[in-house]
């Protein structure tokens, strides 16, 4: 099994990337794989809207973003972090879930009957980890919401949304005790529900044997 963290933030020493790392090594203590992208190292447009995904499934845009996918489609989870900008995710973040849409899949006859490439074989998880510099979450406004609502349309079950806030400086994130328990007790559950599927998936497979 693998799982992908995906930092919204340029700054590859920052507290968005500290964090999603530390989530993404109590995943990695549990004998699973994990790899981290920083969105800043790719040029990725946001999507168009052409609608040229619709019968293939596959973006058309030739970007970096092309490189990502198949990590997406090999990943079994995704550890998604943003910090707080104007109140919303990052514009690296907001472009990387954009380009997502031609996962999504929908009817040709009526556009409210919908399904994703993920859904239908078998779904996925995620965590969300959503940073602010201010003391109230209402001045997070929709940074968690706007990954974690895009994610669920995508098939994802999103086991865990980790709020921190009063994380400006850079070490802020390393003298943060609260913040690292978060993180790490949301990778932690990621880890379990992961090992929950694999030993159910083997379980119906002796089912289905007998059959």
């Amino acid at each position: 099994m693998k799982v992908l963290g995906i930092v919204g933030s340029k700054r590859k020493s920052g507290n968005t990337s500290y964090l999603v790392k530390q989530a993404l090594n109590t995943i990695e203590s549990k004998d699973i794989e994990t790899e981290m992208i920083f969105l800043g190292d790719y040029n990725i447009h946001g999507c168009t809207g052409c609608e040229g995904c619709r019968d293939t499934y596959k973006c058309v845009i030739k970007d970096d973003m092309q490189k990502i996918y198949p990590r997406i489609l090999n990943s079994d989870a995704i550890v998604l972090g943003s910090p707080t900008y104007f109140y919303n995710i990052t514009a690296d973040m907001k472009a990387f879930i954009e380009r997502l849409y031609c996962f999504q899949i929908f009817s040709d006859s009526d556009r409210s009957v919908w399904s994703s490439v993920n859904e239908v074989l078998g779904g996925k998880y995620a965590v969300v980890i959503a940073i602010c510099e201010q003391n109230d979450e209402e001045d997070m406004g929709f940074t968690a919401e706007a990954m974690k609502k895009p994610f669920e349309g995508l098939g994802y079950r999103v086991v865990s949304t980790v709020k921190i806030l009063k994380l400006y400086k850079k070490e802020d994130g390393l003298n943060n005790q609260n913040a690292l328990e978060q993180v790490k007790m949301a990778g932690e559950k990621l880890a379990r529900t992961l090992g929950l599927r694999k030993q159910i998936e083997k379980k119906l497979k002796g089912h289905i044997d007998l059959l």
